[in-house]
């Protein structure tokens, strides 16, 4: 097996940032609804895990096929290939989902599928007894759309957004994921200014650096594909190498991070130093109104506060109120600013020049742009 057909999910509203990540990885795609589809050699499997910045996860896909019946669920699971990727000891956990399908049960759907997985690789490696599955880990899942079944297989294990130094987090953090595609989603560079006056935790920054320095953001964690012996260990070391060959540590950044709560300051400070990049990112304790610019030509991207309980909504108008006086004097800057506050734009005082229906969670936001002028 030379070639897999791989699936990188998504966010809604991420997709054509995945696709352009896949495709910048040198893979030709298909998009769909939270999803991205692309064949590509065993390798791209590492190198996927290792830069897809945006990606909820990535996962082999076995085989598609329609299927009415739970007979036909059972035969057309039973022959595909298992035995190519699920090893004789390997866990095979299923889960599962079905929208708009015939096969509405779930838990019927996965213990159809694991039986006849079971019963496939029971036959290919010449077993009596049940699996052992004391092995690796082989996160197996039926997802039904409409009676078409996709049976893939997730390479990534815990998701992408877990990306390994996240030592703290306030009330409502940003995945990093989410974090990762409105940075991608602006024109910032690393050779501009980039503040972020509601920092948090700092996701959004450490995000920005990373890209900045062309760090791969899975460098400082595992992946389930890991253990699979069909993946050669010398695919594995390449990606790596790779990711080490292309980063830019020496690449200057100007970033500065505030936030009122002196302990979200604390978290910005340990999250970026368990990323390797303490000394790279300004942390300050201060309010959205002292915020000073000196420099033209500069970036504002910001996860403020959404307002959601009445009882902050006048605070958070304020913020907004405040943000827009001040970059209503810096006209070379840019601002990107998520928020579910409806009423935002006018409380920052001005129109966006763009706008964007992104969810953030559970949560329908939108993620106002405006452009500045270059000086």
């Amino acid at each position: 097996m030379k070639q897999v057909r791989l699936l990188a999910t998504t966010a809604m509203g991420l997709e054509s940032i995945v696709a352009d990540e896949v495709r910048n990885l040198g893979y030709d795609v298909q998009v769909e609804n939270g999803k991205v589809l692309f064949d590509a050699p065993i390798q791209a499997i590492p190198r996927c895990n290792l830069w897809l910045r945006s990606a909820d996860r990535v996962k082999i896909i076995v085989g598609e096929f329609e299927a009415y019946s739970f007979d036909e669920l059972f035969e057309n699971t039973k022959a595909l290939p298992w035995e190519n990727y699920i090893s004789e000891d390997g866990q095979v956990p299923v889960s599962g989902k079905s929208v708009k399908s015939k096969l509405y049960s779930v838990p019927d759907c996965q213990a159809i599928v694991k039986k006849a997985i079971v019963e496939r690789l029971k036959r290919k490696y010449g077993l009596i007894n049940k699996l052992t599955e004391t092995g690796a880990l082989f996160k197996t899942e039926v997802s039904i759309l409409k009676d078409k079944v996709t049976l893939t297989i997730d390479t990534s294990g815990t998701g992408l957004h877990k990306r390994g130094y996240r030592v703290g987090q306030g009330e409502a953090p940003l995945k990093e994921t989410l974090a990762a595609a409105l940075v991608q989603l602006t024109n910032w560079k690393p050779e501009f200014p980039l503040i972020d006056p509601f920092c948090g935790s700092g996701t959004l920054l450490i995000e920005a650096a990373l890209i900045g320095q062309n760090i791969a953001p899975g460098f400082n964690r595992e992946f389930a594909a890991e253990d699979w012996g069909w993946i050669r260990q010398r695919h594995w070391d390449q990606a790596f190498q790779e990711a080490e060959d292309y980063a830019k540590y020496d690449q200057p950044l100007n970033i500065v991070g505030s936030d009122i709560d002196h302990r979200m300051i604390e978290t910005s400070k340990a999250n970026a130093l368990e990323a390797g990049l303490g000394e790279l990112i300004t942390w300050k304790q201060m309010q959205v109104k002292d915020m000073s610019i000196k420099k033209p030509n500069g970036y504002i991207i910001t996860n403020p506060p959404y307002g959601q309980r009445l009882s902050d909504k006048a605070e958070v108008e304020k913020m907004y109120r405040d943000l827009g006086e001040i970059m209503n004097q810096q006209p070379s800057w840019s601002v990107y600013t998520i928020t579910a506050f409806d009423k935002f734009e006018q409380a920052y005082g001005k129109k966006a020049t763009k706008k964007r229906k992104l969810f953030n969670g559970f949560i329908q936001t939108n993620y106002y742009q405006y452009f500045g002028r270059k000086e």
